[in-house]
């Protein structure tokens, strides 16, 4: 399969489209992860990124895109302008960038490329710092009450990791990712994400087993971080249909819907942003826009139900079609739990496709033995082949066969089933580009 940069975009508006691949023109070579690079440009455009108001910083290998979005609704609820920065996109590159709620339009986005290219004037920069710098660009000059800025990678050396003094961080779910880039083990992986601490900062984890929870503390506590561990300074736990939140301290515990968002790990994260909200002390946010939250979340390629388009009309009458971007086994694993107990009961069928670079053998293995899955190609993206993907699930005691595109994909199933397009954001955003909705 051909290969694109690590980190890339296209658009439709053929100004900003220029621009684009011109940031991806002085991509640096492989992954570098460093602040240098970042913080000299920075410099150059007159520190944007020290101009911003009150950031919320999430990191974590599982579910920091979903507490970003439990972050802005209950943030909008509270009457809040929110700025918000996430990665990847699915569809469009706007949709990592936020203004005070609206998806950047392509000639602010065009004009706040330009403005970072050239003050960068040719020198390497990854182009994921390009994006970074003109989020700070566009975010300072916008007025708006927060900021929500989701870690692209790691945490330490993340360009997202120049802001001095966040009004709180949070790290969500830990799990084997970018091991390459990260470390080999879980402990290099949390070191690696609790580089967000700060000084005099709080740090909201989730509840970790103690060797990874102590692989954080030997990072955050150096640094000065005020720690709030779930299990020691807050809990949550899903209860009579409610979702039950309490503060160590607090003499009654909150009590809030469980969230709309599919899927029962939701819950955790939007724990996890409530934890967040009530560590930090510069905005007001009333338990009643926390109630609001859990219905307002969205996230697409998180569990998304596709009601409509091509791909819908191509499966048999009585089927569903989910669609999800996790791509690791401990998503997989929350995938797998998700359709075993998602209503009305259907069989299951897995239309996978994975980069070479995930461990698509231990995503596949997350799933009962026996489990109906169809391999299939990301477009312009290093993938494992179809053919070899069903090779090993066979191997591995699946049922599972090849297509060459997700139409072909849904065409094979043939009875009622619950279709699970999976295994990449990638593979995702070209299912919404191919069959809609179109993020917005």
């Amino acid at each position: 399969m051909s290969a694109q940069p690590v980190d890339f975009a296209r658009s439709d508006n053929p100004v900003l489209d220029r621009l684009l691949r011109a940031a991806g023109q002085q991509q640096v070579s492989g992954v570098d992860l460093t602040l240098k690079r970042v913080e000299r440009l920075l410099t150059r455009m007159a520190s944007p990124h020290l101009k911003l108001p009150p950031v919320f910083h999430v990191a974590g290998t599982n579910g920091k895109g979903s507490t970003c979005a439990f972050l802005r609704a209950a943030l909008e609820a509270s009457g809040h302008r929110v700025h918000l920065f996430t990665s990847p996109h699915l569809v469009r590159p706007n949709e990592r960038i936020r203004l005070a709620g609206t998806l950047v339009s392509d000639e602010e986005f065009a004009e706040a490329l330009a403005e970072v290219l050239r003050f960068n004037a040719g020198q390497p920069i990854s182009f994921f710092e390009v994006l970074t710098a003109a989020a700070f660009l566009l975010f300072a000059a916008t007025p708006a009450d927060a900021v929500i800025l989701e870690v692209g990678l790691g945490g330490r050396l993340d360009s997202t990791n120049v802001v001095p003094k966040p009004a709180v961080t949070g790290i969500a779910q830990l799990a084997l990712d970018h091991v390459q880039i990260l470390g080999p083990t879980l402990r290099h992986i949390a070191g690696e994400k609790a580089g967000i601490a700060k000084k005099g900062v709080p740090l909201v984890t989730q509840k970790y087993p103690a060797q990874i929870a102590a692989a954080v503390a030997e990072i955050a506590v150096p640094k000065g971080a005020k720690m709030l561990v779930r299990g020691e300074a807050w809990d949550s736990a899903v209860y009579e249909g409610q979702l039950v939140w309490k503060a160590k301290d607090d003499e009654e515990a909150l009590k809030l819907p469980l969230p709309k968002l599919p899927g029962s790990h939701q819950a955790d994260n939007a724990a996890l942003a409530i934890a967040m909200l009530r560590a930090q002390e510069a905005l007001k946010v009333p338990d009643s826009a926390l109630r609001s939250a859990m219905g307002w979340a969205q996230w697409p390629a998180r569990l998304q139900r596709l009601t409509s388009g091509p791909f819908v009309d191509a499966l048999p009458a009585g089927s569903e079609l989910v669609l999800d971007g996790g791509h690791n086994p401990a998503a997989g694993k929350a995938l797998a739990t998700y359709a075993a107990s998602a209503q009305p009961p259907l069989p299951l069928h897995l239309v996978l496709g994975m980069l070479v670079t995930k461990d698509h053998a231990g995503f596949v293995r997350s799933f009962p033995r026996g489990t109906r899955m169809t391999m299939v190609p990301i477009p312009g993206h290093s993938c494992v082949s179809p053919d070899e993907l069903a090779a090993q699930a066979n191997a591995g005691g699946m049922k599972a066969d090849a297509a060459d595109s997700l139409l072909a994909a849904m065409q094979q199933v043939d009875s009622p089933s619950r279709v699970l397009i999976g295994g990449s954001l990638h593979l995702a955003g070209e299912a919404l580009r191919e069959n809609g909705p179109i993020p917005q």
